[in-house]
């Protein structure tokens, strides 16, 4: 069985050789970028690939003809390929679970004080020259809102109580252990301070925070999402932001990525933005490729 990383980027490579050990199954590791359409050159003759946030698009999977599983690393494999699809191809796709929980809520509790505080526009401004304090919205007993309560979701309300906040959540299925109290999705938006979206993307919950949905969120309060950008509605949450209904975005993720140069976002003053980076850090990379070295491991053809 023959398998390749297709993507491996400066960041992860000395963290996969690393972890990936003698007794592991050989890899091809390519670090070099291509061009999508070039995916049936990269990919021939392997059985395996290991993909790391790169499109795989149904039409040139198809011409793959030796591939039959794709590792995804992380769990939103949906957001970059058509897994439905592919399935019919005869390739599999694996995730990754719970490799990166306390990662991607301490980024989702960093936003949510960047945000209350105006640090990306005060970095800006002094940069820039000008000496200008900025008030800011102090946390302690101020409500958080979680919307979906899954691994992510309870460490970031862990995290939030640790350092005084008021948490509610919101979650699509029962939870009975949640460790926080659970409320209907409309109560939540109407008394978060901040809300942070913690949900899995898929048909039910693609535009989850829609137009009306929005509406019904506190005013001027803070949104955070380090979960994927299609739950949101990105014309809604871009007039939000621009009437101040939204008083202040903290993203991670993005309709479309990497965020194009002229996208409004990056026009506006109200937003603080990551580069899809909330599961990036050593603890976190060195498990997500040792489970995908392990997934590999236990294929069969």
């Amino acid at each position: 069985m023959k398998s390749i990383f297709i993507d491996c980027n400066h960041q992860l490579e000395p963290v996969w050789h690393r972890v990936h050990g003698a007794g592991d199954p050989q890899v091809t590791v390519n670090t070099t970028p291509y061009k999508v359409e070039d995916l049936p050159k990269l990919l021939d003759g392997y059985d395996v690939a290991l993909d790391d946030h790169s499109y795989m698009p149904t039409e040139y999977i198809a011409q793959c003809k030796s591939l039959k599983h794709i590792v995804f690393l992380g769990t939103g494999a949906a957001s970059y390929m058509n897994i439905a699809e592919l399935k019919e191809l005869g390739v599999t796709v694996h995730i990754i679970k719970g490799y990166g929980d306390t990662a991607v809520a301490e980024h989702t509790i960093a936003l949510m004080f960047a945000c209350a505080r105006d640090i990306a526009k005060m970095d800006r401004t002094l940069r820039a020259g000008t000496w200008k304090p900025l008030e800011g919205m102090q946390l302690l007993g101020k409500t958080l809102g979680i919307i979906g309560l899954g691994g992510i979701g309870a460490e970031t309300a862990r995290i939030a109580k640790g350092i005084g906040m008021n948490v509610v959540a919101y979650n699509r299925t029962k939870h009975a252990d949640a460790p926080v109290p659970l409320v209907g999705i409309d109560d939540l938006l109407a008394q978060s301070d901040v809300v942070s979206l913690n949900l899995v993307l898929n048909d039910e919950t693609r535009n989850f925070l829609n137009a009306d949905r929005i509406a019904r969120m506190k005013p001027g309060a803070i949104l955070v999402n380090t979960a994927r950008g299609a739950l949101v509605d990105e014309e809604a949450i871009l007039a939000a932001l621009r009437s101040g209904h939204i008083g202040h975005a903290g993203l991670d993720v993005y309709h479309a990525e990497p965020l194009k140069p002229d996208h409004p976002l990056n026009r506006m003053e109200n937003v603080t933005l990551s580069a899809h980076a909330a599961f990036r850090t050593v603890e976190a990379s060195e498990t997500l490729l040792r489970r995908a070295i392990d997934i590999v491991k236990g294929l069969k053809l």
